[in-house]
């Protein structure tokens, strides 16, 4: 810590709350102990008053171990003229399911409402939309190699 006389920054009293609380959680300090010291802390001026608060404690190592994830071996490669989905995703049918059940809603209320049966417009969103989806799931996907592409690339 620098000379105790030098006046203390709110970030070196965040820094010392952040390592009382690091005791506090170790056992250390109870949480009247933390309570009191980090009133302390917030309504310290100098180094000096900084550094009384923590001169009983052991110093905090800030050397975590880092996890790493098992390592496992990669699937295996589908054989050569093995068959394998590449139609439109189930998410994309989802979709159409949802917003077809919404426009046929939204028609049938219209139609309720009017006491009259209208003309089932739906079938201009429910159509061109299912076709393509169809296609793509019979013809095999999209002609990018499944790779969708994203807005702004």
């Amino acid at each position: 810590m620098p000379q105790p006389h030098l006046r203390a920054a709110d970030t070196d009293r965040a820094a010392v709350a952040t390592v009382l609380g690091e005791h506090m959680s170790a056992g250390r300090l109870t949480l009247d102990e933390y309570d009191e010291r980090l009133t302390r802390a917030y309504a310290a001026r100098t180094f000096g008053e900084l550094e009384a608060l923590t001169a009983d404690l052991p110093p905090v190592s800030t050397g975590r171990a880092v996890e790493t994830a098992p390592h496992t071996e990669p699937a295996p490669a589908p054989a050569a003229g093995a068959a394998t989905w590449q139609g439109a995703d189930p998410h994309s049918w989802r979709s159409w399911m949802s917003t077809s059940l919404i426009v046929i809603a939204i028609w049938a209320t219209i139609s309720l409402a009017s006491w009259e049966l209208l003309y089932f417009w739906p079938v201009w969103v429910i159509g061109p939309w299912g076709a393509v989806l169809l296609a793509q799931t019979l013809m095999g996907g999209t002609d990018d190699g499944g790779k969708r592409r994203q807005l702004g690339t």
